[in-house]
């Protein structure tokens, strides 16, 4: 995966199977300190300790369509390549943290992505999940859930080629004023 809306959307796929109805996704660049976190947490089914243990070796799934589980080991590689960190977190019933930190700076770090249309067909793909994005700069920051998109539609549908094209734009002007893009 080359990009952090990639990685994203692999772990909000996890999520959306481990019947998650709430899913926060929160980006923060921290240019003094000179990191760049990534947070998704969900209240999803979360995992026992013994699935959690295994949950970031590449050869280990919880899925029964195939053998290997690359998401969260290749999330913890990049993460660790550009000198940061990776955690995750679980509990039985209540739910699943993801928490990638990277080098701000750092050559290895992968870029943004296009967040917008990640976070735009994931909710589209699922629209009775409570999707949240949130993204902090020095900047400022910016905060898009779903739940709000849909009390301002007030029945319209979001498939609706306008409203997709409101809402993405809507998403990367914000990230533009952030400077989290150009």
């Amino acid at each position: 995966m080359k990009t952090i809306s990639e990685h994203v959307l692999d772990i909000v796929q996890n999520s959306v199977r481990a019947k998650a109805t709430l899913i926060e996704i929160i980006v923060n660049e921290n240019k003094e300190n000179n990191l760049y976190t990534l947070v998704v947490k969900d209240n999803g089914c979360g995992m026992p300790e013994e699935i959690l243990r295994q949950s970031t070796n590449p050869f280990f799934t919880s899925r029964k369509t195939r053998k290997v589980g690359l998401g969260l080991s290749l999330l913890k590689q990049n993460a660790e390549g550009a000198n940061g960190s990776f955690t995750i977190d679980s509990v039985p019933g209540e739910g699943t943290l993801v928490k990638a930190v990277f080098q701000k700076s750092h050559l290895d770090r992968p870029p943004l992505g296009d967040i917008w249309n990640t976070w735009y067909y994931t909710l589209l793909s699922n629209p009775e999940i409570r999707l949240i994005y949130k993204h902090c700069t020095g900047a400022g920051s910016f905060e898009i859930d779903s739940k709000e998109i849909f009390d301002m539609l007030e029945g319209v549908s979001l498939s609706q080629k306008e409203v997709r094209e409101a809402v993405i734009e809507m998403i990367i002007n914000n990230l533009k004023e952030l400077e989290v893009i150009n």
